[in-house]
């Protein structure tokens, strides 16, 4: 297909690269199409002033702006069709009546002109195949015979005037080749706001930030390490605490347990017990030591505990904080105790217990 002119689209220069492409070669240029499209306004102008220059519609006409061109480079129908007769080509619109009675079936045209809009372009006959010769593709698109008449269809559809162009085209070259020879497209063109966006896409495969971030900072292992060891002291600092408010609420639960198990323990005598529950067994240590002995050093040891809960005691109540005892607990269990005057209170309510029950062993 190299031998197919093709112009892609600069600016909103679609109707002369319509032209050209149709032509295939640069006949046109804006400069020429802008003398067309001036020549027109001037006859458009000089109709107006057969009413009178003095009335309003001449005076409205004159502040209006060209409707045959614009600064942007857009040429009406007007500016193609003059264009074309020199050459002695002639626009039919296609789906008009007149042309629909004549029942010609596309295959057998030469070449079609799209609009819609601001936009024009070419579909061709060149040889014995049509191509799609948009300037707003990358190249020329093969459209089969069978295809055509669906193509031209859609586009009527999507709101395309379509023109049928007729008279004898300019000689070409791609046309001569392709007279003798058939081509085959294996992939569609892409439109020039597709391409472009894919060579964007190679030229930066990654964000601005991630690129600025590679260039200051080469990648040597140190980050991902430094990022992991970070993440690593968050989860083992959230663990722990997790861990001591678990530790917490065990503590206080076991307290309470205690202080249940010495409640009970308290109100029944050894007699009163069953006789079937089982004994601990002893450890090496408690063998060499005799009962007494062993009896002394519990109590010894209990005193030792009550002397430090005495001391809290005190500094407590320095702070102005009541003293908690068993009756307290049971008479307001939980209520708007906090947990540390619970656990407090659980501990008292424990060590009395164990103290009670050691005096009943001594007597």
């Amino acid at each position: 297909m190299e031998s197919i002119f093709h112009e892609r689209q600069e600016g909103s220069l679609c109707a002369q690269h319509c032209l050209n492409n149709l032509l295939q070669g640069e006949y046109f240029s804006p400069v020429e199409l802008s003398s067309i499209a001036q020549q027109l306004d001037e006859e458009e102008r000089m109709r107006m002033a057969e009413g009178g220059v003095s009335s309003e519609e001449y005076r409205t006409f004159l502040q209006q702006p060209s409707v045959n061109m614009d600064d942007s480079g857009f040429f009406s129908i007007q500016v193609i069709s003059n264009a074309l007769k020199v050459w002695g080509l002639e626009l039919i619109l296609f789906n008009s009546p007149e042309y629909q009675r004549l029942g010609i079936d596309p295959i057998n045209e030469k070449s079609f002109i799209c609009n819609y809009k601001e936009h024009w372009f070419t579909v061709r006959k060149l040889g014995k195949q049509w191509f799609n010769l948009n300037s707003l593709l990358m190249g020329p698109e093969l459209i089969s015979d069978t295809y055509l008449a669906l193509f031209l269809a859609q586009l009527q559809q999507e709101g395309y005037s379509i023109f049928v162009v007729k008279g004898d085209l300019p000689d070409c070259e791609a046309d001569q080749l392709l007279q003798m020879i058939r081509v085959q497209q294996m992939q569609r063109p892409k439109l020039i706001g597709e391409e472009t966006a894919q060579l964007r896409d190679q030229r930066l495969p990654r964000s601005d930030v991630g690129q600025a971030i590679e260039v200051n900072q080469p990648f040597d292992g140190t980050g991902m390490l430094d990022e992991d060891e970070e993440n690593f002291q968050r989860a083992l600092a959230l663990s722990r605490q997790e861990i001591d408010m678990e530790d917490e609420e065990a503590d206080l639960r076991r307290a309470i347990q205690l202080s249940m198990q010495g409640s009970r323990r308290s109100e029944f005598s050894d007699s009163e017990l069953p006789q079937n529950v089982p004994q601990l067994p002893h450890t090496s240590q408690t063998d060499s030591l005799s009962s007494e002995e062993l009896r002394r050093r519990r109590q010894a040891y209990f005193e030792k505990q009550q002397q430090q809960l005495q001391q809290q005691d005190q500094t407590l109540n320095l702070h102005d904080k009541p003293t908690l005892s068993s009756s307290t607990l049971e008479a307001d269990p939980g209520g708007d105790m906090s947990e540390e005057d619970m656990l407090q209170a659980a501990m008292n309510m424990s060590l009395e217990s164990v103290r009670n029950h050691l005096n009943t062993e001594e007597k």
